[in-house]
């Protein structure tokens, strides 16, 4: 029996394997209990992740902008 990687089972949870090794994962998942729980818990995760609503503080974004017109006025400056 294969034995997949933590990264393999998120590749086959978004739909970028190949179709053999989606049809191998598949096939794994039917008759591994620990894989398949492994793979429950990333479902679980991905479905959790896709609920938050995340977004910077304000702060954060006037950080960046403040950085990025700083290191323009230095580039025009050298010019």
């Amino acid at each position: 029996m294969h034995s997949f990687t933590q990264e393999e089972l998120l590749q086959y949870l978004y739909n970028e394997t190949s179709t053999q090794k989606t049809a191998a994962i598949s096939a794994a998942l039917e008759e591994d209990w620990s894989l398949r729980e492994k793979f429950d818990l990333l479902k679980a995760a991905q479905q959790n992740l896709e609920v938050i609503k995340l977004s910077p503080r304000k702060q954060t974004i006037d950080n960046i902008l403040s950085y990025a017109e700083k290191a323009m006025e230095e580039l025009s400056s050298h010019a």
